[in-house]
């Protein structure tokens, strides 16, 4: 449940104050505090309440790396990426990190040493991640060195990861097994705090490791058995068509024991599932998910209408979709 706004009372003329230029929150049918006579709601009230619900559906379009940047938001427990920023660095910043998550949930961290941690699955506030991810950076660069850099609400207005990071630069995410880089190698040690929620992540974190093979397949370890999450950057109902076809055909397998499940949905994007055996490890996945990369290429460039088979096996698939964002 959101926690109930509270409300200002109104002056002596029947409307709230304005203080130093900025529109406070009121109750959505008190008097705007603009002055406009209209009720909040209706007033300054209507931007306010567009911006929290406004959701944009593909946040990293237009990043390097977009397909991965949703795998390491929603599905990767421990990795980071090094960042470029447009016109370098600022000074005494020596680097710029995102990370999948900090200790204590903190959104950003500028360290001892001058260098910026960015957690890219901190919730935001905006309804564009992008935006939230811009004003945390920019904040974190502008931190004192030691200290996080606390969770606050994003202006709708503000810049977007695509307007602060070179676009041209490589985007090379690197998968840790725990998360032993929230401490830098030359502290003597973690705090208290920071230890103990680094042992709670560690003992969390689901084994995990990128293909090198084809682009944002990461492989993961389960006791039951083991799992292919590939993020995929084309349009959801072309990849469905293409996935049905392969599907009806009898070649979405990666191998024995090996079986297409479903499928996620995540900021705009389908990351296909694949069940393995608990024996097959990520780097027995590296020749199948190429080969079966070919495969989908191939499907995907077959514009024919689906056979009855194919629908049915496109329905199977549709079925088996859970949204995560």
């Amino acid at each position: 449940m959101a926690k109930k706004r509270p409300q200002t009372k109104a002056g002596k003329s029947g409307q709230a104050q304005v203080t130093n230029g900025e529109i406070p929150v009121v109750g959505a049918r008190e008097p705007c505090p603009c002055g406009s006579g209209r009720r909040y709601k209706a007033c300054h009230g209507r931007a306010a309440a567009h911006a929290v619900t406004e959701h944009v559906q593909r946040p990293f379009e237009g990043l390097p790396g977009e397909c991965d940047l949703v795998a390491l938001r929603e599905l990767v427990p421990a990795a980071t990426v090094p960042l470029t920023l447009k016109g370098g660095l600022p000074e005494g910043v020596p680097s710029v990190t995102l990370a999948t998550v900090l200790p204590m949930a903190w959104p950003a961290l500028r360290r001892d040493d001058g260098s910026v941690l960015l957690a890219l699955q901190n919730d935001g506030t905006s309804g564009d991640l992008s935006r939230d991810l811009a004003d945390t950076l920019q904040r974190a660069l502008a931190t004192e060195p030691g200290n996080p850099v606390p969770p606050r609400r994003v202006e709708p207005e503000g810049p977007r990861l695509q307007d602060l990071l070179d676009t041209d630069a490589p985007f090379a995410p690197e998968v840790h097994t725990g998360f032993e880089f929230w401490i830098p190698q030359s502290a003597d040690g973690a705090e208290p705090e920071v230890a103990a929620s680094l042992e709670r992540a560690n003992a969390a974190a689901i084994p995990t490791v990128k293909l090198d093979s084809v682009d944002a397949a990461y492989w993961c370890e389960t006791p039951d058995k083991n799992h292919l999450r590939w993020v995929m950057p084309y349009p959801e109902e072309a990849l469905l068509d293409a996935l049905a076809r392969l599907q009806a055909a009898g070649t979405t397998s990666l191998g024995p024991d090996t079986r297409l499940v479903g499928s996620f949905r995540a900021h705009g994007l389908m990351v296909p599932v694949w069940d393995l055996p608990s024996a097959m490890t990520a780097e027995e996945c590296e020749k199948p998910a190429a080969e079966f990369a070919e495969r989908l290429t191939e499907a995907l460039t077959v514009d024919a209408p689906l056979t009855a088979e194919e629908r049915r096996a496109r329905g199977g698939l549709t079925n088996r979709q859970v949204t995560l964002s």
